[in-house]
């Protein structure tokens, strides 16, 4: 997931997201990881996410983007895959 995103970027957005990032990391079902993202030039932030079950990554995502969009993010871009275990295994993905 991804969405057009003002500033402050790098130190300043982690000082300012610490709280939801730990809330995120103690109240999402499901959640393995999340990898925060962020393009100062495109303005744009979000985030790469593994999750236990695909529903759980579904019910995050409408939860998700209900937040993200009262906070005042617009152009949400949003995806759920699948991953091939195998083949990530041999990129040394994080599974």
């Amino acid at each position: 997931m991804d969405f057009a995103s003002p500033p402050p970027w790098g130190e300043e957005r982690v000082a300012k997201l610490r709280a939801l990032a730990e809330s995120i990391a103690a109240e999402t079902p499901g959640l393995l990881w999340k990898i925060w993202t962020e393009d100062q030039a495109a303005g744009r932030a979000g985030g790469i996410y593994a999750f236990a079950t695909r529903a759980e990554a579904e019910a995050y995502q409408a939860m998700h983007t209900a937040r993200v969009t009262a906070r005042g993010a617009t152009d949400i871009r949003a995806a759920i895959w699948a991953v091939n275990g195998p083949l990530s295994a041999l990129t040394r993905a994080p599974l």
